[in-house]
Formats: C-alpha cells, structure tokens, sequence
C-alpha cells in the first residue's frame, strides 16, 4: 500500500477529510506564529518603564513654620509685671506698652527700645540709680584723730555703674564697674555672649564661668539683657 492510500485510510479512521485535514493545518500554523509573535514580544531584555516617583511639593514641607507669636517676661520697674503674648515681629516697646507702661524712674536709657524681641526672653526694666553704694559694699570707717585712713585696696567692680548696664551691649570696661566684676570676669561676659549669640535674660549670667550665687545677686538688679 502506498504512502497516500495509508494517509486516506488513516483520515477514514478517524473520519475526517482531506479538506478538514488541511483546515486543520492552517490553524495550527496560525496558532504557532502568534505565540512566536508573542515570545519575541515579550523576550529578553525588555524591561517595564518604572512608574514615576512622587514629587514632595513645598506645601508637604513639614518644616516650612513661621514663628507666628513670642511669648515674654517683662518684669521690673512696669506697672503690670507678667508674661505676655506678642505677635511675631514685636519690639521691646510693644512689650512695655503691653506690661501698663514704665513706672517713674524707669531705667529706659538701658534699653534698646526699638529691639526686636526674641521668644522666652525675659524683658528687666532697672531703676535709675540714686547714686548710693550697692548694699554689699563694705562701710566707711571714720578716719580716727584727724588722720585719714590708708586708701582701700582695689577690689573688681568696686564702682558702682551709672545706669542699669545691657550685657547685650556693654564694653569690658562697662562690664567692670558692676560689683564683684573684675577684667577677667568681664571678658568671659563677653564671650559667653557671643557663644549664646546675646542674653536674653540676666539669669543667664549663671552660666558664666566664675560667677557664683554671691555675684549674681550683687550684680542682678543693675544689669539687663
């Protein structure tokens, strides 16, 4: 039997003609080029394009604050002494009009009145000086038998200043009139002021190397920041 009597023997077999056969064929070959169609597609080397990342917008900037307010503590020679709340932007002279206003004989010459204020700071309005030695001066010793005494030995800061001294402003040599302040003294002032970038409170004078509890009291009530 020949090959092609085979091949109609076997179509009979399974019932099919020599055009289904050939039906057959086509789709199967069309079917095997759309999956190589897709294989080439989808072959090596082709990487999706990665979505975008987001973009943060200045408006998602969590630290993009603006001080709004300043809270202050003016305290001193002001008729109503206290902590107040100030828009940002406030200078020393809203903080008094906002304690009442200075009381006679109010050290204002010791303050920058036009001075922006910083947040926490503490506002001190001194008094003017009456010219009489601070308290923790030693008294005068009346000369005995017409003879004056010998001249005291010099001790820093035995020369009362003339006006509340601002330790945001005062010189050295300013610095050393207050009581128990001597050359070195007024020179870790200085510095210190500098490293804080300004006081803002005399409390602050604490922190200066060299200065006790005794000095600051000596000195607190004639110094402001």
């Amino acid at each position: 039997m020949s090959g092609l009597q085979s091949l109609r023997a076997q179509l009979q077999r399974f019932g099919c003609t020599p055009a289904e056969l050939l039906a057959l064929a086509v789709l199967a070959t069309g079917s095997l080029a759309g999956l190589g169609l897709v294989w080439l597609a989808a072959g090596p080397g082709t990487v999706p394009a990665a979505a975008p990342a987001p973009t943060a917008t200045a408006s998602q900037d969590p630290l993009a604050v603006t001080e709004a307010e300043v809270v202050v503590h003016v305290t001193g020679r002001v008729a109503a002494p206290g902590v107040y709340t100030l828009p940002g932007g406030s200078r020393v002279a809203d903080a008094l009009a906002a304690a009442g206003g200075p009381l006679p004989k109010a050290a204002l010459e010791a303050l920058n009145l036009a001075r922006p204020l910083v947040d926490g700071e503490q506002l001190l309005v001194g008094d003017v000086p009456s010219g009489a030695p601070p308290a923790s001066a030693s008294p005068t010793v009346p000369p005995a038998s017409g003879v004056p005494p010998s001249a005291p030995a010099a001790t820093p800061g035995a020369t009362p200043a003339a006006a509340p001294v601002s330790l945001n402003q005062a010189t050295a040599a300013e610095l050393e009139l207050l009581p128990e302040i001597g050359p070195v003294l007024a020179e870790r002032i200085i510095s210190h002021r500098e490293q804080i970038g300004g006081f803002t409170a005399v409390e602050q004078l604490r922190d200066v190397s060299g200065i006790g509890e005794k000095t600051f009291q000596a000195m607190a009530g004639l110094v402001t920041p």
